[in-house]
């Protein structure tokens, strides 16, 4: 018997966590938290698994909502075995502190006596318990289990993993995030071509067409062009970027673009925990899966470091400037949130957005205000009007659906399961999979419900 089960907090994203059962052993892949969600709501469905019952834990990447939860459910399954690559053991080891850190500060906020969901110091006592593993290298998931475990490039950012399982000739894949095109920093996926029966595949960007004119240096073209009159004009750039994997990816960009001499030389400016995740990515150079391994960001691009000692509010405006700053969805009391005072009401400036923003978040709110009109950052805030220059350029790091469509149509499994999307999404990529795929089952998975893949 082999059977799936979603214990992710909805047919959304965030809170992701899969249940893969292989007879009696029980594995679960990601343990994340809903970045919509506070306190225990933001958990995944941790009370599906009785206590001690998980053999094995697999993550796929550092990004808490694939991470988030792995602490308290390691906490309630203290024998089950916790692997990951190597780079995403050392990414998702800061963002999990960062997380105790943010939790701490909204426990009187938010008024969750639960919070922090775990302490630093259980996070201290916890790593010793994460093992590694090689990219495509087999390993048993437990001791003595017929179960295999190989992890792949899967392109999103450095360290992601998709996950192959294997029992007795039947294969699952799961992708967790995948990019299949090179990035700046990141490689593309390298994903089993053939063999596999079932796939649990992301869905993220299924309600997103991309331009078949589409070129990646053609996007860097048009993002040049835009800082170029921003910066004529004497105001500033800022892009919200989350810390983790799109700042990085950014801050390449940048000075591959300053190096052809497409953009002036002006200063970028990061801080917070966006200078300590690219300080971990330089650590992290040398690593398969890092395009150009040998450079050292932090020492090559021209950047100006804020202050850690500076409030957020603090951050003294420049112009001329590019500031790269956190959080991409400009989350209230974030950096990039707090700093947009300054830059949507002058004309000369500009907000560009390089990656993901959830239509509900303040980057998605900007996103679809007419110029001029009020946009409000924070409920605290007051609401102000939108005279700066928006643009989105399309630099994300998931696949497009075409390329997942495509990738799956290859691939031929018996089995696709739907997940890592909202409604449309999931609704696109079930009405155009069956042309493709004619003969294969296709689930979208109902949280709690379990489903038999042998």
């Amino acid at each position: 018997m082999i059977r799936f089960t979603s214990l992710a907090a909805g047919k959304e994203i965030g809170a992701h966590a899969y249940l893969l059962e292989f007879d009696s052993l029980r594995v679960v892949l990601d343990a994340g938290t809903h970045p919509k969600r506070d306190g225990l709501a933001s958990l995944p469905r941790l009370g599906d698994l009785p206590f001690g019952s998980v053999d094995a834990i697999l993550l796929s990447h550092a990004h808490l909502d694939h991470s988030g939860a792995l602490p308290v459910m390691a906490r309630e399954h203290p024998g089950a075995r916790i692997l990951m690559s190597e780079a995403t053991r050392v990414l998702s080891d800061a963002l999990l502190h960062n997380s105790v850190n943010v939790m701490t500060s909204q426990r009187d906020e938010l008024r969750l006596a639960e919070y922090p969901l775990y302490t630093h110091r259980e996070l201290e006592r916890l790593y010793p318990r994460w093992e590694t593993a090689p990219m495509r290298s087999p390993f048993p998931v437990t001791d003595g289990a017929d179960v295999r475990c190989e992890f792949f490039e899967a392109g999103h950012i450095l360290g992601a993993s998709a996950i192959l399982l294997e029992r007795q000739g039947h294969r699952i894949l799961y992708t967790g995030d995948i990019h299949f095109e090179e990035q700046s920093v990141t490689r593309g996926a390298a994903l089993p071509t053939s063999g596999v029966d079932t796939v649990i595949v992301e869905t993220t960007r299924g309600n997103v067409a991309r331009d078949p004119d589409y070129t990646r240096e053609r996007e860097m073209d048009r993002l040049a062009g835009h800082i170029n009159e921003v910066i004529k004009r004497g105001g500033s750039v800022l892009a919200p970027v989350f810390a983790m994997g799109k700042t990085q990816e950014l801050l390449v960009m940048l000075h591959d673009l300053k190096q052809r001499g497409e953009i002036p030389d002006s200063p970028i400016h990061i801080g917070g925990l966006g200078t300590k995740m690219t300080r971990l990515y330089d650590m992290l150079g040398g690593r398969p899966s890092r395009l150009r391994p040998n450079m050292r960001i932090l020492e090559e691009v021209r950047i100006v470091i804020s202050s850690s000692k500076k409030r957020a509010g603090q951050m003294e405006y420049h112009p001329r400037c590019i500031y790269a700053l956190s959080s991409g969805m400009m989350s209230p009391k974030t950096v990039s949130n707090i700093f947009a005072r300054q830059i949507l009401e002058n004309e000369r400036c500009g907000l560009f957005f390089v990656g993901y923003a959830d239509p509900e978040s303040p980057a998605g709110r900007i996103l679809a205000t007419d110029p001029g009109q009020p946009v409000q950052l924070d409920p605290e805030d007051r609401p102000r009007a939108l005279r700066c220059e928006v643009q989105k350029f399309d630099f994300s790091g998931h696949a497009t659906r075409e390329s997942i469509l495509s990738y799956l149509e290859t691939l031929q499994p018996s089995t696709v399961i739907l997940v890592h999307g909202d409604e449309a999404a999931l609704a696109w990529f079930g009405q155009n999979l069956p042309a493709k795929l004619p003969k294969a089952r296709i689930v979208v998975p109902e949280p709690g419900t379990a489903y038999d893949l042998l």
